[in-house]
């Protein structure tokens, strides 16, 4: 481009002068397409891609009356040069631009009709976000100036807002893709042999000791050392992250002092977020992202990703014009019909996004793909996947978007995680969803949680829960992987925390303790949050070996709350969305060594046998003519547990056989691997009970190897045979392995 073609803005219809100092140094001019050298540009692929030698922009509206790319140069990025897109494909707008590369500074500004009632809010003055961008220039924060109407008056969105955003308001970044993955090689590990780990970036590392100060709550410092060896220690196998794309911080959390740590709250698909990124050049997130997974690739761990597409930080109708608002509000998010001011609302954030639009969709399946493919993630787990499957207004297994993911040969060979409900009438849909999805299995939570507090008539579901939830997942073809068995996730109290407290904490927040789940199915032992009581305090540290011991023995996918083997506690908030502080970082120098030895005890005995992690479900090994099934349930005192007896509503005790020695074919062979049988003993009762083992049919010698009563997890040296009886202590599980 040549200076001489350059016409400064100073007022027409798609730029205003700035009405305020923040951005009194902007200087905008207007380039003509005659002014400038062109060359033919492409509608695919969407988003700014640079080819060497110049980059060709691509950006869908198919509402829009025109177009303008915004580029940004000067020594602060603060000059405008605005260039009319004419090209014009299938709704999608394209320029090519040659002489730039990687570092480029740019954005949109739209033309099109204001009118909120009818669904369009374009508003030129408005520098928009790329929603393709690979990388945004810095942090978004909120101004009035990102609003497309006039804030605080009457009907304040029908009124537009003229103001200039351009000085407030992130840039798209121009990205090169290069980068040497030197024979990166995903893990792949097999759904059975999964053991994941939810975390968060910064919290894992803010107040590690042995991360370099530097590197704390970054990409970095998650991938360093001394966090990769602690994951590989522990036996973890994958690691999911809470939200990575670029996220917005609300309006009324800064105003409090206060931050949005969760992330979700997201504007840019394909953008990881700069907060996590030690080198602050624009653009530098990219490449440091790949370098942690990579380095986790390395220690065989892999990498899944929290992902929120049910909705955008842009909120309802009175939220900002970020990006998708102002580039075509009427295709990328649901409205109402009888008003299209509004939002069809079914993620409690303001918006939902219309997956029912075919660029919708695109954009989605764009970035997931982007994520596998470029980033090399090895899946995801969707944010209130329920929303994303709404093709009209109830869910459906076979919607737009899960059936493109389904045939998808990129994405089906991923790992992916639904989180089976939203706020959407009909929105719990745990079991629904089908192959290849596995689901957060809200039922397991509820029901290991109410049984080892003591509640009446659990032992039928726990029964169910433990063997891997059938009755969810077995109708649609799938196996106990679908489960993903949880006892406590990011969105509730911490494993400590559920033993500890009662009621929720969550004054800290500013919402005088409203908000956050008020029924956590949690018991205090006896004492409400910190205490010297050593009653109390030995009957939190068993309650919590009972979690993890029944999480790592039932079939399924375990998922373990980052910090929760360590005893990680956030002082009774469930629900530190905001508290981006120590309530939510993890203290690595207060480690509950026991607990953490305990849990990777666990881990180790999941991963020695099989029999724990079935593939199928138990009792389909057990052939015609088989003498004894492969699961079978007993009392306490060692006799098979009868219809009548899962039905006793006080009972809180019980026995399970597992058989993990290969049944034997007609012609000698095995038909399955051969492992060891075990026998799970679970006593909820408040006092000691006499447990008595079945008959020699089902084991003649048995050896203890977990006792949750004790804190140190070993093998006994003492043998018990049949019908032997021995004591389990009060709200404790026992596991014996069958010698003979």
């Amino acid at each position: 481009m040549e200076a001489s073609g350059y016409e400064a803005c100073n007022g027409g219809a798609s730029h205003v002068s700035p009405p305020t100092r923040a951005l009194s140094a902007w200087v905008c001019f207007r380039v003509t397409r005659a002014e400038m050298k062109t060359q033919p540009s492409a509608p695919y692929p969407l988003g700014a891609t640079w080819d060497g030698a110049g980059v060709n922009f691509a950006l869908f509206s198919e509402n829009a009356t025109g177009v303008e790319l915004c580029l940004f140069d000067g020594v602060d990025g603060n000059e405008e040069r605005a260039l009319g897109v004419t090209e014009q494909t299938n709704g999608v707008w394209h320029i090519y631009v040659s002489g730039i590369g990687p570092g480029q500074r740019y954005g949109y500004r739209v033309n099109g009709p204001y009118v909120p009632e009818s669904g369009h809010r374009f508003n030129p003055t408005k520098l928009l976000l790329d929603p393709y961008a690979r990388a945004l220039d810095r942090p978004l924060s909120p101004d009035d100036a990102l609003f497309g109407y006039e804030v605080g008056t009457a009907d304040a969105d029908l009124s537009k807002n003229s103001r200039n955003s351009a000085g407030l308001i992130a840039k798209s970044l121009v990205v090169d893709p290069s980068f040497d993955w030197e024979g990166d090689r995903r893990p792949s590990i097999p759904w059975d042999e999964t053991i994941l780990y939810e975390l968060h970036v910064k919290g894992m590392t803010a107040r590690h000791p042995e991360v370099p100060s530097e590197l704390r709550g970054t990409y970095a410092g998650l991938a360093s050392a001394p966090v990769v060896g602690h994951l590989r220690w522990l036996g973890i196998t994958a690691v999911e992250l809470m939200p990575v794309h670029q996220a917005v911080a609300g309006r009324h959390l800064g105003e409090l002092g206060l931050a949005d740590y969760w992330g979700y709250n997201s504007i840019g698909f394909f953008a990881p977020d700069l907060r996590y990124s030690v080198d602050k050049t624009p653009g530098a997130q990219v490449t440091e992202f790949k370098r942690m997974v990579k380095a986790f690739h390395a220690a065989g761990i892999e990498v899944i990703l929290d992902v929120v597409y049910n909705h955008t930080a842009e909120g309802n109708e009175l939220g900002p014009t970020l990006c998708f608002r102002g580039i075509d509000n009427a295709s990328y998010y649901r409205l109402k019909p009888e008003n299209q001011r509004y939002y069809v609302d079914f993620t409690g954030c303001g918006n939902t996004l219309n997956t029912r639009h075919p660029r919708t969709l695109q954009l989605i399946m764009d970035s997931l793909r982007y994520w596998v493919l470029e980033m090399h993630v090895d899946g995801f787990r969707f944010d209130l996947a329920v929303a994303l499957a709404r093709d009209f207004k109830s869910f459906d297994c076979f919607s737009a978007l899960l059936s493109a993911i389904q045939q998808d040969p990129v994405l089906y060979r991923v790992k992916l995680i639904a989180e089976p409900w939203d706020l959407g009438e009909g929105g719990y849909q745990l079991g629904k969803f089908r192959p290849p999805w596995s689901e957060l299995n809200g039922r397991y939570r509820d029901t290991v949680r109410e049984y080892w507090r003591g509640v009446d008539e659990t032992l039928a579901e726990l029964a169910a829960r433990f063997t891997g939830s059938a009755d969810l997942y077995r109708a649609s073809r799938r196996g106990p992987h679908a489960s993903i068995n949880f006892i406590t996730s990011h969105d509730g109290f911490t494993l400590n925390d559920l033993v500890s407290y009662r009621e929720k904490h969550n004054e800290a927040n500013g919402e005088e303790n409203r908000d956050g789940e008020g029924n956590n199915a949690s018991w205090n032992c006896g004492a409400e949050g910190p205490t010297d009581d050593p009653i109390v305090s030995l009957t939190r540290a068993r309650q919590k070996r009972n979690f993890l011991a029944t999480l790592f023995l039932s079939q399924g996918v375990p998922m373990l709350l980052g910090g929760d083997e360590i005893g990680r506690s956030q002082a009774g908030n469930n629900n530190a969305y905001c508290q981006d502080n120590e309530t939510s970082w993890l203290d690595w120098e207060h480690t509950d060594r026991e607990l953490a030895e305990f849990t990777r005890h666990l881990i180790v005995l999941r991963k020695r046998h099989p029999v724990l992690r079935q593939h199928n479900w138990l009792g389909e090994r057990t052939a015609p003519g088989d003498k004894i099934s492969d699961i079978a349930w007993f009392k306490p005192d060692g006799s098979e547990m009868s219809e009548e007896d899962w039905r006793t509503g006080f009972a809180k005790s019980l026995e399970v056989f597992l058989d993990g020695c290969a049944p034997v074919g007609s012609e000698g062979e095995a038909r399955y691997p051969s492992d060891d049988c075990f026998l799970v003993m679970f006593n909820a009762h408040h006092e000691q009970l006499a447990f008595q083992l079945p008959a020699a049919d089902w084991g003649k010698d048995w050896v203890k190897v977990l006792d949750t009563s004790r804190a140190i997890p070993e093998e006994s040296r003492q043998n018990y045979k049949a019908r032997d009886t021995l004591p389990v202590y009060a709200r404790s599980l026992l596991a014996l392995r069958r010698l003979s």
